[in-house]
């Protein structure tokens, strides 16, 4: 079924109580922006009406919530990425917005599910519990109903603070110690490399072997002692070369 774009641009009016400005183009996916009031719908030839009722719903949930702030030129959030402010501002939103209208819950789930299904995500043989924790955390928000997420108890905290997140303050002083934490983690993570690195470089070095003694003992009776005189007249003054580091066997 063809979607009526002009349809779903006359919905976000109607969502927002504003005369938005609506634009439709082909791009990757959904935007809004809330200096201009432009919202910016994507030409999809795969997307059912459902995909485009939730992208609507998502994009009039910052037209009515997200704030015209720079909040990255302030000295206490400008070190934040904006993904990491993107991803806790789009859970915040999209509650407000499902509590303001109540019908769009089944939209969402059913939208994002259709998403996952054609792989958006780029989940195709990925181990979700292997990435980093805002990038689970946003899979959680959009999909956490269809994959299974692990957390530890730091990062489930994080879930239950936006979970509950009120206000764009709010949202960027979380944003700002999942970044933090992230941080720590790596630089830890990467400690632990490194240690385990020397640990294996010093077992490789003890493991050497030593050279054994091939003087014979000094029990040496004058038979013996003679023969290796003999055996070795006539070669002259061969130097002989240091055996091989690590090898126990002679060298040829």
């Amino acid at each position: 079924m063809t979607v009526s774009i002009e349809i779903k641009g006359n919905l976000a009016k109607l969502l927002a109580t504003e005369d938005l400005i609506i634009e439709h183009k082909p791009v990757e996916t959904a935007s809004f922006d809330v200096d201009r009031r432009v919202l910016t719908l994507p030409v999809w030839d795969r997307a059912s009406e459902t995909v485009y009722d939730m992208l609507v719903a998502h994009e009039v949930g910052h037209a009515l919530f997200t704030p015209n702030r720079d909040w990255w030129k302030e000295d206490k959030f400008k070190t934040i990425p904006h993904d990491y402010v993107n991803v806790v501002e789009d859970a915040r939103i999209e509650r407000l917005i499902k509590q303001r209208y109540r019908g769009l819950n089944r939209d969402f789930k059913n939208g994002y599910s259709e998403l996952h299904n054609d792989d958006l995500f780029e989940l195709e043989d990925t181990n979700v519990n292997t990435l980093k924790p805002i990038d689970r955390i946003n899979l959680y928000f959009k999909i956490g109903g269809i994959i299974d997420i692990d957390f530890n108890d730091t990062e489930n905290e994080f879930v239950t603070r936006i979970s509950r997140c009120e206000t764009f303050e709010e949202v960027l002083q979380i944003s700002k110690e999942i970044h933090q934490y992230t941080k720590e983690m790596q630089e830890q993570m990467q400690k632990q490399a490194n240690a385990e690195q020397k640990e294996s470089e010093a077992q490789d070095n003890a493991k050497v072997e030593v050279r054994p003694d091939m003087s014979g003992s000094k029990d040496d009776t004058q038979a013996q002692k003679d023969k290796q005189e003999s055996d070795t007249q006539g070669q002259g003054d061969q130097e002989q070369e240091e055996p091989v580091q690590g090898r126990s066997d002679k060298s040829f």
